[in-house]
């Protein structure tokens, strides 16, 4: 039996794979619930994690969007539902401790595009196609798509993409700020390692804070400003800061 979600835990960071390529790696339930598995329970049990890439199977997509077979038969209220279980998954995701990069090889659409939009950063191959075209199925996006597609490339062309469900290629999603680089496949693998292994030196309280912070400037019911000088004191008073601060005046690298 298929295993939908392969994850290889090398040098501190998880490497997570949508394995359904026959199905260009679709975002069905056993996906979705294996990817809420990880970022609420499952990373626990991967020592010193500090980060996650996520990617598709094969070379032709990340993930193709939602998988449809499942959507004729439900309801008004399985609707609901599904958006919601997806909706808290992703913005767990989004809020991870820890640098999450999608890595996008081939199409990233619909369900797939808004998983990629979920995580911190993302980097394309040339290949990379994305799209959030649920209206040519009379839908809209449901796991976030837009109100994160705003959040990145602004209101206006983000209006466009969701009104005509066009699909734009890793060149014109990287001038509109959609991806942060467009590389080959074995240099996106590195750039995303590389940026972990970047991330890793850092104090760990701090690199959570600061993803919180950006969160909390998109979060209408939060005080970004509020939450950053909350949290600014909290690393402040952290015992990473004391040894972060000794080891710059002493002329060392910290040891967090």
């Amino acid at each position: 039996m298929e295993t939908p979600l392969l994850i290889d835990f090398k040098d501190r960071i998880a490497h997570i794979t949508i394995n359904r390529p026959k199905a260009l790696n679709a975002i069905n339930a056993p996906v979705m619930e294996g990817l809420h598995d990880f970022f609420f329970e499952g990373f626990k049990a991967y020592d010193d994690l500090k980060g996650v890439i996520i990617t598709g199977s094969g070379e032709k997509a990340f993930a193709a969007g939602a998988d449809i077979t499942q959507f004729p038969s439900l309801t008004v209220e399985d609707g609901l539902n599904l958006s919601l279980f997806g909706q808290k998954t992703y913005a767990r995701i989004e809020e991870f401790i820890v640098p999450v990069i999608a890595l996008v090889n081939g199409f990233s659409l619909g369900g797939g595009n808004e998983l990629a939009m979920a995580c911190h950063l993302r980097i394309a191959t040339p290949n990379a196609k994305f799209s959030q075209p649920e209206v040519n199925l009379g839908l809209i996006p449901g796991y976030g798509g837009t109100q994160r597609l705003i959040e990145l490339i602004g209101k206006s062309k983000a209006m466009e993409l969701l009104l005509t469900g066009d699909m734009i290629d890793a060149s014109e999603a990287f001038t509109y700020g959609l991806v942060n680089y467009v590389l080959e496949p074995e240099a996106a693998l590195e750039k995303c390692v590389s940026i972990i292994q970047k991330t890793a030196k850092k104090g760990p309280l701090a690199i959570e804070e600061t993803i919180r912070c950006v969160r909390a400037h998109f979060d209408e019911k939060m005080d970004g400003f509020l939450y950053e000088a909350q949290a600014f004191g909290r690393t402040m008073g952290s015992p990473e800061s004391k040894e972060g601060v000794q080891a710059f005046l002493e002329k060392r690298k910290p040891n967090f």
